[in-house]
């Protein structure tokens, strides 16, 4: 199993979610399982996470050392789910797959569609947002929707 999380910039929802399942792979010891993020822009290529997403973590326990990276069309082929954010994420990977030949068999979903609660699936952005509230809300969305993932996926 290969997930790949995208959100716009790779600086704060998607390498907090990669961080998150790299968690969760190793707790349950999914051997097989691989995750990695990306953004839809190059504004962050190269550097780490928002320092605000690198604290939340560390409060969590948990790190991360990815470097932000832009998706590339290999992606749709190299991963079997790629998780969006919100819906303009979703819109955008769609649009970017519909252009490839041969159509990617990847699937590509809201991750707060494992909520199960068609008011929490959009992630919203927390890189505008004043303090850490905006990352509490978006991590506590992102480790359920995670956790969600993996029972239904891991058996």
């Amino acid at each position: 199993m290969k997930v790949l999380f995208v959100c716009l910039g790779n600086t704060c929802r998607s390498p907090m979610a990669e961080a998150v399942l790299r968690q969760l792979i190793f707790k349950k010891q999914l051997t097989d399982w691989e995750t990695d993020s990306a953004g839809l822009r190059d504004w962050n290529v190269g550097w780490l996470p928002q320092g605000r997403a690198q604290d939340l973590l560390k409060q969590h326990g948990l790190k991360t050392e990815h470097m932000s990276r832009e998706i590339t069309s290999q992606d749709f082929y190299d991963f079997d789910y790629i998780f969006g954010m919100d819906d303009s994420n979703i819109q955008e990977l769609q649009q970017i797959a519909s252009r490839l030949q041969p159509p990617p068999t990847c699937q590509i979903q809201l991750l707060g569609s494992y909520l199960n609660r068609k008011e929490d699936e959009i992630i919203p952005d927390p890189y505008f947002s004043r303090g850490m509230g905006g990352f509490h809300a978006a991590f506590a969305q992102i480790l359920e929707s995670c956790e969600r993932f993996v029972q239904q996926h891991s058996n």
